[in-house]
């Protein structure tokens, strides 16, 4: 049965900066700044389309959207959300303040589709460190804005494990950029908790300097199935024991399984008991909006929503739970912090812990300056379309170009920790060098620069590229992002 709540008089609500305590970490827990109680996640996972828009998927730009939703996020009893994807371009202030005032915390993915690190061929340039930045900036100055994921399920097997490497150094760069901006916001990452590459996830995003690890740890678990389940059974257990100890935080950052429904989430009382606040921060569950993957509490159309036969479960199982904490100030951080895993195939790990350097804009223009062959597009596609046109056309020209001439100085190795100085340039800066090279041992000669009309000849305002890896960005210096739209799944909601 849908039953359908009515939207409370919001609309007159003006940007206004409200009143809610930021939270903080201490030791593997998250605390209230100015009450000194521990904070527990009780959330939901956010997503709604957008209803006035065709812009990317941007819901906190949306006050219509959030005029719509507040009513069943505070009737739900939910005090923080987790929100995929947003852009930094919109206003923000009615959406945020109107979940401040009902006292809800908002994590959010500073990726989107196309703004990402791709598992299948891992880049980290100047460009997408540029758009986290932007969305720092948006986000930042409210005080509900509680955290920042660097990425969600990027690496998702043996294989592909290598992406962490970016990952890591994504947070190790955008943890500096908060900390320079006068900001405490944490920033973490979320796992979709693969068994065979589970511990060696947990303890490389742990391990190293602070100012490279995860702050928080996020796990998307969907093993809680039916109450016929139990904490033993469903293999919480076993994903408790593997974080007794922990020194960061611990979330949940997807839950509930939809394999039985209705769902009646018996997963909620243990997550908020004895066996897993100790170590578990809470969570969100999967997830407010329906969708075709039937996981929604609430089915959204237009200006309107209703209630899916989950809601009601969900309320009833959150409002049993209450969970008891610590007080910051009696609280004794003893966690122990990981060890970096062995990096081999027999490890299942190929991510080294020395990790790519932070981008720079200034070195990547100034290597474009020294070309004489270069792409004729100028700016990175923008639609998942024409992103996956470009990335075939670029991975057949470095493919044809560097099994011949060394393309070292824009390719990367995670594994042995190698990188070359233009690797942190975007991918037309570094097709265009590839390029370039060929162009050059080709000895210019006609059409050696056409790559079936992809390339043109430039005119170099520089005669070398020789003092181009000695350029670094001012520190007002970001990314120059267009506004994005649809592609890979690493800001999008995990389950299927």
């Amino acid at each position: 049965m849908h039953v359908s709540i009515v939207p409370a008089a919001l609309l007159g609500l003006a940007a206004r900066a409200a009143a809610i305590d930021p939270l903080v970490i201490k030791g593997s827990k998250f605390f209230n700044s100015k009450s000194g109680e521990q904070f527990f996640i009780k959330g939901v996972d956010y997503q709604p389309d957008i209803t006035s828009t065709s812009q990317i998927r941007d819901p906190l730009a949306d006050k219509a959207g959030c005029t719509r939703d507040l009513p069943f996020l505070k009737d739900l009893g939910v005090n923080a959300i987790r929100v995929y994807q947003t852009e930094p371009f919109g206003n923000h202030d009615d959406c945020m303040n109107m979940l401040a005032d009902a006292g809800i915390y908002v994590m959010l993915d500073l990726s989107t589709p196309t703004e990402t690190i791709n598992r299948a061929s891992p880049a980290y340039d100047a460009d997408l460190l540029g758009y986290y930045q932007q969305k720092i900036d948006a986000f930042g100055k409210y005080d509900n804005t509680f955290a920042f994921l660097a990425g969600n399920e990027v690496a998702n097997a043996a294989n592909n494990t290598d992406a962490s490497a970016f990952v890591k150094a994504a947070i190790r760069d955008t943890k500096a950029y908060i900390k320079s901006q006068g900001l405490s916001i944490p920033v973490g990452y979320a796992t979709n908790d693969d068994a065979a590459i589970r511990w060696q996830m947990q303890t490389y995003f742990d391990c190293g300097s602070d100012d490279e690890r995860a702050d928080y740890y996020g796990l998307n678990v969907y093993e809680w199935c039916g109450d016929e389940a139990t904490y033993v059974t469903s293999g919480y257990a076993d994903i408790v024991k593997n974080y007794t100890n922990w020194d960061i935080p611990v979330i949940l950052t997807e839950y509930g399984c939809n394999a039985i429904r209705p769902r009646t989430f018996p997963e909620v009382a243990a997550i908020y008991g004895n066996n897993m606040t100790e170590i578990f921060s809470g969570g969100f569950v999967y997830e407010y909006v329906e969708e075709d993957n039937n996981y929604g509490l609430v089915t959204v159309k237009g200006s309107s929503g209703s209630k899916t036969e989950d809601y009601d479960n969900f309320k009833k199982a959150l409002a049993a739970v209450k969970p008891s904490g610590v007080k910051m100030s009696s609280y004794k951080a003893s966690g122990k912090q990981q060890d970096c895993p062995k990096v081999g195939t027999q490890y299942d790990w190929l991510a080294s812990s020395t990790l790519p350097p932070t981008p720079s804009n200034a070195t990547c223009e100034c290597m474009m300056k020294s070309l004489s062959c270069v792409a004729k597009q100028t700016t990175m596609p923008t639609s998942t379309k024409d992103l996956a046109t470009f990335g075939e056309k670029v991975g057949n020209i470095f493919g044809t170009v560097c099994g011949s001439i060394d393309c070292g100085d824009v390719n990367t190795d995670a594994s042995n920790g190698t990188y070359g100085k233009y690797s942190g340039c975007n991918a037309v800066q570094r097709v265009s060098w590839v390029m370039n090279a060929w162009y050059l041992n080709e000895r210019r000669v006609d059409g050696s620069c056409d790559f079936d009309g992809f390339a043109t000849t430039a005119d170099p305002s520089l005669s070398s590229d020789s003092s181009c890896s000695d350029q670094k960005d001012s520190s007002s210096s970001k990314g120059s992002n267009s506004d994005g739209s649809d592609s890979q799944d690493d800001s999008t909601s995990g389950a299927s």
